[in-house]
């Protein structure tokens, strides 16, 4: 313990569970309790020593430092929001409160910070604004909360699931949190890409091999079995392994045991198995490019992530989390997207889903140097098939403000029918204010609905 604080003072803070930290005059770590080790993820010997900026790292560390501004006007902060990165890279969302850190004499030999994890009120507060989270993966989406809806239950069993869904769904993401909400929570997850290496190598990784092996093999090496223990084993892609492997996989399902390369004796397999794949797994049975047996294996919990264009309502959600990340790890301060960039990203159809739409924002990151993400901090290609859209190449000039008032009126009136004449959801999904759209009807006379169910035009309101 740093020798700044009394003993019992040491026993008080360690026996709390907001984190707390102190640092002297050069703004070094000299005390670290053990729920700042667990909120962070960094363990106090890697803290203390270390600029408090490169331990806990913070979304207010570089212009809006709370401690710095404590120092200086020897004025304490209470309860300001922020976010920290922890030891795996996740944002967690913390309350910050600040002071003065004197000696016996009075003299101010540093600060000290508390902080306090407010994932669970986050959480809470999400589901009553309509947005509920299932570890990293959050959304409002009707398609989503059902699915959501299942977890507990999922993860709260040690039966095989079976995770569907198009390339960047976030399906290892659905896995995590599986895992994460059952009671092997406190043990690895282990994942593995099946179709990223070829058959020998994946099965030494699955597997692990013994010394002696093959040539090469100077030593053992525990495989991702192993490795799992008794926590959950990810395998992603389960679709692209070849029949040779379906088979020894089929047999640690059924006997729940494996044997590594080399070894004569059988190891147990403790680990929970989630598998995924984009593949069409049924089809693939039916073409005899499956086994059966292993199928109906695997199939004993089958979950499907719809794509993002089925859930067009969480891009803006998912925009806005996507920015909020980035600002925290590149310590940014990027306030939001643009109404016209907004309708871009609503117009496209995601071919690459969830993953594809987090590139597309880290992108507009590296080009953005204002506050807002504008039209031109988007590829190309998602410009120009906005353009595309608006403005059809055989328009001669004249019919160019007639056809993008037509394209646009019905861009209005579909989104105000797939909304239920929902103004906000509506000028959600166009990517533009309500004021916004509330002024683009009445320019196109589009009827107002009425709450007495009679339409009406706009200026009759």
């Amino acid at each position: 313990m740093s020798s700044t604080i009394p003993e019992f003072t040491d026993a008080i803070l360690e026996s709390i569970s907001d984190g707390v930290f102190t640092v002297d005059h050069q703004w070094r770590i000299s005390f670290f309790n053990r729920a700042a080790e667990k909120i962070t993820g960094i363990r106090r010997e890697e803290a203390l020593g270390k600029l408090c900026s490169e331990v806990f790292k913070s979304s207010m560390c570089e212009r809006d430092c709370a401690l710095r501004k404590t120092l200086q006007n020897e004025t304490p902060i209470v309860n300001k929001s922020c976010f920290i990165i922890d030891a795996d890279g996740d944002r967690i969302p913390v309350s910050v409160s600040t002071a003065v850190l004197k000696n016996a004499s009075g003299q101010m030999i540093g600060g000290a910070e508390t902080f306090r994890d407010l994932s669970e009120v986050e959480a809470l507060r999400n589901a009553l604004k309509g947005k509920f989270q299932a570890g990293e993966m959050i959304s409002c989406s009707p398609l989503m909360r059902r699915l959501f809806e299942l977890l507990p239950a999922i993860a709260a069993s040690d039966s095989t699931v079976a995770l569907y869904g198009e390339t960047g769904t976030g399906k290892e993401l659905l896995a995590k949190a599986i895992h994460e909400m059952g009671h092997r929570k406190n043990k690895p997850f282990v994942a593995i890409n099946c179709g990223a290496l070829p058959d020998n190598l994946l099965e030494s990784e699955l597997f692990g091999y013994k010394k002696g092996a093959f040539t090469g093999a100077s030593h053992d090496k525990p495989g991702r079995f192993a490795l799992a223990k008794d926590g959950t084993l990810f395998l992603d892609e389960i679709g692209e392994i070849s029949p040779a492997l379906q088979v020894r996989l089929l047999r640690v399902l059924q006997e729940h045991e494996y044997e590594p390369l080399g070894s004569v004796h059988p190891e147990k397999n403790r680990a929970r198995i989630i598998v995924a794949t984009h593949r069409n797994l049924s089809q693939m049975v039916a073409d005899g490019e499956f086994r059966q047996d292993l199928f109906y294996r695997i199939q004993v919990i089958d979950l499907q992530l719809p794509a993002l264009r089925e859930r067009q309502e969480d891009i803006p959600l998912l925009t806005e989390q996507f920015i909020h990340h980035f600002n925290c790890i590149q310590k940014r301060s990027v306030q939001g997207i643009s109404a016209e960039a907004a309708s871009v990203i609503m117009a496209h159809d995601w071919p690459g889903n969830v993953r594809e739409l987090e590139n597309v924002i880290e992108r507009a990151f590296v080009l953005c140097r204002g506050k807002q993400i504008e039209l031109a901090h988007l590829p190309d290609e998602l410009r120009d098939k906005k353009m595309r859209m608006a403005v059809p190449e055989e328009a001669v000039p004249e019919e160019v403000s007639v056809i993008r008032q037509s394209a646009e009126k019905k861009a209005i009136e579909s989104a105000l029918r797939h909304n239920h004449d929902n103004r906000a959801a509506t000028a959600r999904e166009l990517g533009i204010h309500t004021t916004t759209l509330y002024r683009k009807m009445k320019a196109l006379k589009i009827p107002f609905p009425a709450r007495n169910g009679r339409h009406r035009h706009i200026d009759e309101a």
